[in-house]
């Protein structure tokens, strides 16, 4: 335990008093699972060892996959995506006033939310229910990703023109998964392992419901539940928990990862670092043009944080470079300052909670960093 007064005191008492207002919440939920890392500099609170949802945070990794095709030569993300992929997968998805508009869309498009494609996570539909509600209702069912991109194609309408506007799109992640698949020729699950997973040293993370830490197939076997094998922390969506349902599996190309903060921390410092992609493709993955929230800027695959964009008291702080899960996951780092961290708060309602505790973290690790 440290002592009090120092900085890794102050956060275990932040994370400890974190950890009994979710309680009064959630009587199951468990502390949060932290991790922070900067030259002289760690701190780790919760079950580090435990594997958990990362959400979108899978969301960069999947970008980087399609960057890493893009430097071989087996991409080209400014390509159409109608030469890209079989056109029962794409078609429907764009027809904007009447005028399919897919051979406008790139996979550039799709990685930076701009293609105009509707989000069938939490975006308008003409479902009779949301689809997080179909998600809560229907535990057992398992969404392949045609199942998803067909959510949107019967129950959304695109959200404008390729390249128009900014409008954060699961859907898109999916079709961006299933590009990397045909291009990368192997199923999105063995790229990340052979690609990311091993290179980096990430032994304990997979893609839930497709892989097993390691790298071993899963086959989509539903005999063998894999969110209780690998016994994942518990994930809340509203008031529900639903870390071992089935349902899920509706998480894939744009956030079924799930992993430790431990292999998290270790993706984010070879990430930025440039050992998985090159300098010219981290540069245009973080050029964060577009307005995510406020304080939160959106580049290609990867959020920046803006602090001062939260409060003016925090200008000055440096631009961490990540992506956020809507669980109340962050992995975000910076290379300038050497300061990463990954964390979990388990559930949708813990967001603000996370953004408060993740301030009070990196101003500890800005302090005490050497």
């Amino acid at each position: 335990m440290a002592h009090p007064d120092t900085a890794t005191g102050k956060l275990e008492r932040t994370l400890t008093r974190a950890a009994r207002a979710r309680a009064r919440v959630r009587d199951a939920m468990p502390e949060p699972q932290v991790l922070v890392i900067a030259p002289g500099f760690e701190f780790a609170f919760g079950d580090r060892a435990r594997r958990f949802h990362t959400a979108s945070v899978g969301k960069t990794m999947t970008a980087t996959l399609a960057f890493q095709l893009a430097e071989r030569g087996a991409l080209d993300l400014d390509a159409p995506i109608t030469g890209l992929l079989p056109a029962e997968e794409w078609r429907g998805l764009f027809v904007v006033d009447g005028i399919d508009r897919a051979r406008e869309v790139t996979a550039l498009h799709l990685l930076a939310h701009t293609s105009g494609v509707a989000d069938y996570f939490e975006g308008p539909t003409r479902a009779p229910r949301s689809f997080v509600d179909d998600v809560i209702s229907a535990p057992d069912r398992l969404w392949a990703p045609a199942d998803l991109l067909g959510y949107t194609r019967e129950h959304q309408r695109p959200v404008g023109a390729p390249g128009a506007r900014f409008a954060y799109s699961d859907t898109g992640y999916v079709l961006a998964a299933r590009i990397i698949e045909e291009a990368g020729g192997a199923p999105l699950h063995r790229q990340l392992h052979e690609r990311i997973f091993a290179p980096v040293g990430m032994d304990q993370s997979c893609l839930l419901f497709h892989s097993w830490p390691g790298g071993g197939d899963a086959g989509g076997d539903a005999s063998r539940p894999p969110a209780a094998a690998l016994d994942l922390a518990p994930l809340w969506l509203g008031r529900h928990e639903v870390s071992r349902t089935r349902a899920l599996s509706c998480d894939w190309g744009g956030g079924g990862v799930v992993s430790t903060v431990d292999d998290l921390v270790r993706f984010s410092v070879a990430w930025h670092g440039g050992e998985l992609v090159s300098p010219e493709s981290l540069a245009r993955m973080t050029a964060a043009s577009n307005r995510f929230r406020p304080g939160i800027r959106y580049g290609t695959g990867a959020m920046q944080l803006r602090y001062a964009g939260f409060s003016p008291f925090l200008r000055g702080m440096p631009h961490l470079t990540g992506h956020l899960g809507v669980t109340g996951a962050h992995l975000f780092g910076d290379d300038g300052s050497g300061i990463h961290l990954a964390f979990n708060f388990h559930a949708t309602g813990e967001m603000v909670r996370s953004f408060r505790v993740h301030i009070d973290l990196v101003r500890a690790a800005l302090r005490d960093a050497r």
